[in-house]
């Protein structure tokens, strides 16, 4: 994606359902009491929306493929379906970084196994280390090594690679290449431990822009993709032959030849340019490697391609074009394993007039193009496509030759033939994930066919939601592609907002009692700022910039649409009646504050900027501060007035050190009352009252009870249930939140790399009830507990515990009980509740895990401290009888 999903995560500082588990070593937090409702969660439907780095497919079974995004997890191919499951939902929020995954390995000796390097960013902007996630069961559940450095899934440099890579002989090795001059890292025990290759002789020094204060661009690429030669090794013995692609212009590859004993730098090779990928064909003895000038995935303006004969050491360019004729640089890579001596390549950064892929069946030899001039700038393509299925990636456009709409794309650093399937390939843009199932018609010179392969990866930030009491349930703003207007969930929108094109969308609103009137805002690289439209969103018209706009900011609409107050980057806060032709400044509010407006009077707005909350009464001409004292004194706060009732305010937001939580305000920001139940909160929206309630419902991103989750309360915030599970929780949810005025339970949740969420409870509407719970299950037929700890280390401990129905008849709920014989205490219980007495233990399912079909199992897990012994328990019982334990 575009630098603006950069700043999405920044703004984070500043501020069927899947198994799954928390990461090993996670934290401990206090026990919840809080109810919770049975949620199914799904995307509202793109299909993409960002940049896909990384394909990787298994070199030893069919269909089984992987992609990484950079700010938006990892996904599993269904084949069955064609489409991508999501694998790190469960990241929570405070290591919401690991949703960005730098690299990925797929394991050929065993395919169940699967690896990923998390991490967004090497600067202060993450507030973690990165770490290499684990799975034996491919990605539905992880354990964690934490990394003593941090990793950049969404840094410069993120689409060379991979640089994470397992030994094909030897399985329990396997490599890291690491940023910021961290070196090589090796794991010998499968990716449970990791130590420097201290022997490794560079640790990088390119940098795309060495005086960038921030340490963003300035940060060294290091070490960018390690490559193992399968013909230097045998079955159980690690490879010998070891190459290793550094981010050094003059010293760009190593190779080790005694299993990374020793290491030196590759004779003979081009210097001037940086290795993106490396592809060996052990078949053929020829090492493959695209060069660039620069580091991508944005720049690149030279670029070659060379290939190396691993016998002799002969090094040859095989450079599609000469490099005078190059404006772009080669990144995407790869090699036909059915057909080794075909190669192709991507010019990943030629943004205009499109992207180009190269093909050679002859190792190199020769090349043709996906498309050529005929005569300028008339140009022929080897390839339809057909995005049908996403039909917002022609992004309303209507270019002139050379350019066509859509694009084959740009960004195209990650290109894979299937290993089994030479008419499949894959490769990633900015914007989506493309394939075809016919390739082979390049060669033949029939045309292959490009589809958008995307279904399921949804890899959206999402800065605002709204849901209007009419017309479509769902309009968003978005990073990168601006936002849609959806009328049905399940399905891709046709188009995102246009007239104009904002490549984000900022912020947007609609008129509580009008809502077919909406205004939105947005970044723009020329061209107005803001938009409006009179039909619910289906169509726009660009509205008048004040003097000094340089970006969207937020906005807000008069209740019944007459005017509208846009408080604008690069300029102070403005009013307008009527749709934007021409603005005057506010005056008593500040520029930069955040503006909304109440929900039942017009001419009533509110700002909020700094720890001061502000209030016009006349249209947005003049703010008057409030004296309303102890609101975050930070800007990270998002507000919101309730519908249908005047001056009913709720303030979400702070920072840990300072004042965080929730706020409630019912005379207008004169007063806020702060809820003494949340102890954090970073959003507030409102849905449709339950049955028999007098208030509207309530939603947030916060943390209650000592567990950070996103909550739903009936009752005006006098209780709170969590409706997400430890499976589901999408790493940073602080961007926005919404319910749905038209259906009882129904919350839109915006995250930063994984689109919209929504979720639909099974409650039909009959409140949170207090918090109550239902009597422990009672069921029937006999049982099998597995009891496994999976890590201990001086004080504490976590366990894993799978309950099997080896009988014959389904369970509609669980309780198991047990006993600790040496004092050993439960901290936190992930996919069930718990309740501890002194040794004895009960863990109960959740409400979205307790129907368990006969011969089926259902898992759990926790976090425990020890002393002296910590021996496993002996018996389980399940309601009145004994289990089995395994």
């Amino acid at each position: 994606m575009r630098r603006t999903r950069i700043l999405t995560a920044v703004l984070a500082l500043a501020a069927g359902l899947l198994a799954g588990a928390p990461p090993a070593l996670a934290a401990s937090t206090p026990s919840t009491t809080l109810a919770a409702d049975t949620y199914t969660w799904k995307n509202a439907r793109i299909d993409g929306g960002g940049f896909v780095p990384g394909i990787v497919f298994n070199r030893a079974e069919k269909n089984l493929a992987y992609a990484r995004t950079d700010i938006g997890g990892a996904y599993r191919w269904q084949q069955s379906t064609k489409t991508w499951t999501p694998l790190l939902d469960s990241v929570g929020w405070n290591e919401w970084g690991h949703t960005g995954v730098v690299s990925l390995a797929s394991d050929s000796v065993n395919p169940d196994k699967v690896y990923a390097a998390v991490g967004t960013y090497t600067n202060s902007w993450d507030p973690t280390n990165g770490a290499v996630l684990r799975s034996a069961d491919r990605g539905t559940s992880w354990q964690k090594t934490d990394l003593p450095f941090k990793l950049g899934g969404n840094m410069p440099g993120r689409g060379m690679g991979e640089r994470l890579a397992i030994d094909p002989n030897k399985d329990s090795v396997l490599y890291l290449g690491a940023p910021s001059g961290k070196g090589l890292w090796r794991s010998t025990d499968s990716g449970v431990t990791w130590s420097q290759v201290t022997n490794f002789p560079n640790v990088g020094n390119y940098q795309q822009d060495p005086n960038d204060t921030t340490g963003y661009a300035s940060d060294n690429q290091g070490i960018v993709w390690v490559t193992f030669d399968e013909s230097t090794g045998s079955s159980g013995s690690a490879t010998k032959t070891i190459y290793v692609g550094v981010a050094d212009k003059d010293n760009a590859v190593y190779r080790s030849t005694d299993a990374g004993a020793t290491w030196t730098r590759l004779a003979g090779q081009p210097t001037g340019y940086l290795a993106h990928k490396g592809v060996l064909d052990a078949k053929n003895g020829y090492l493959y490697l695209a060069y660039s000038d620069k580091g991508g995935p944005y720049d690149g303006g030279k670029g070659q391609v060379w290939r190396y004969a691993t016998a002799s050491g002969t090094w040859t360019n095989i450079s599609p074009v000469a490099e005078a004729d190059t404006y772009y640089g080669f990144s995407g890579l790869t090699v036909d394993r059915q057909h080794p001596g075909t190669v192709m390549t991507t010019a990943y950064s030629s943004w205009w007039p499109d992207t180009q892929i190269f093909r050679s069946t002859d190792s190199g030899a020769t090349w043709t193009k996906a498309w050529d001039y005929t005569s300028y700038p008339d140009r022929a393509d080897r390839y339809t496509i057909d995005v049908s299925s996403s039909p917002w990636l022609t992004f309303g456009a209507h270019p002139s030759p050379p350019e066509e709409s859509p694009k084959l794309g740009w960004m195209t650093e990650s290109l894979e033939i299937d290993p089994f399937d030479s008419n499949r390939m894959m490769y990633g843009t900015g914007a989506t994930l493309y394939g075809t199932e016919n390739l082979t018609q390049w060669d033949s010179g029939g045309k292959f066919t490009v589809k958008p392969m995307v279904q399921g990866l949804e890899e959206t930030a999402v800065n605002d939601l709204a849901s209007p009491p009419s017309g479509a349930p769902l309009l968003s703003a978005l990073g990168d592609i601006g936002g849609f207007r959806h009328t049905d969930l399940t399905k891709v929108p046709s188009m995102m907002f246009t007239s104009p094109t904002f490549t984000t969308t900022t912020s947007l609103d609609f008129a509580e009692t009008n809502p077919n009137t909406v205004v939105r805002v947005g970044d723009l690289d020329s061209g107005p700022h803001i938009a409006f439209s009179t039909d619910n969103g289906a169509n726009w018209f660009a509205g008048t910039d004040p003097s000094g706009v340089s970006g969207g900011g937020t906005v807000a609409a008069a209740s019944d649409g007459s005017r509208f107050v846009w408080s604008p980057a690069g300029a102070g806060v403005q009013y307008t009646t009527g749709f934007g032709s021409s603005w005057q400044a506010s005056s008593g509010i500040p520029t930069g504050a955040l503006v909304e407006s109440d929900r039942v009077d017009p001419k009533t707005f509110y700002g909020f900027k700094s720890g001061r909350f502000y209030v016009s009464s006349d249209g947005g001409a003049t703010f008057t501060a409030s004296s309303a004292s102890g609101l975050p004194s930070g800007d990270s706060v998002r507000f919101k007035a309730l519908p249908g009732t005047k001056g009913d305010v709720w303030l979400a937001g702070g920072a840990s050190d300072g004042a965080y939580g929730l706020w409630h305000s019912t005379d207008g920001g004169a007063s806020f009352t702060k809820l003494s139940n949340v102890e954090q909160a970073d959003t507030i929206g409102f849905g449709k009252a339950a049955t028999g309630a007098a208030y509207q419902t309530l939603y947030t991103s916060a943390k209650i009870g000592g567990v950070r989750g996103i909550f739903r309360s009936t009752d005006k915030g006098a209780t709170w249930t969590r409706i997400n599970d430890d499976a589901h929780q999408w790493g940073w949810t602080g961007g926005a939140i919404t319910g749905d005025p038209r259906v009882y339970g129904r919350v839109y949740v915006s995250t930063n790399g994984r689109g919209v969420v929504y979720g639909d409870t099974s409650d039909t509407g009959g409140g949170d009830g207090g918090g109550g719970t239902d009597p422990s299950p009672t069921p029937t037929g006999a049982c099998t507990v597995t009891y496994k700890i999976t890590n201990q280390w001086a004080d504490g401990f976590q366990a894993d515990v799978r309950l099997d129905n080896t009988g014959s008849t389904a369970w509609t709920g669980w309780s198991l009980g047990w006993s600790f014989a040496n004092g050993q205490k439960i901290g936190q219980m992930w996919n069930a509740d718990h309740t501890q007495s002194g040794a004895a233990v009960t863990a109960k399912n959740v409400g979205w895990n307790g129907n368990v079909a006969a011969g089926s199992s259902v898992s759990f897990g926790f976090t425990g401290t020890w002393s002296g012994s910590n021996a496993k328990p002996t018996s389980f019982e399940l309601g009145d009888q004994t289990c089995t334990v395994a």
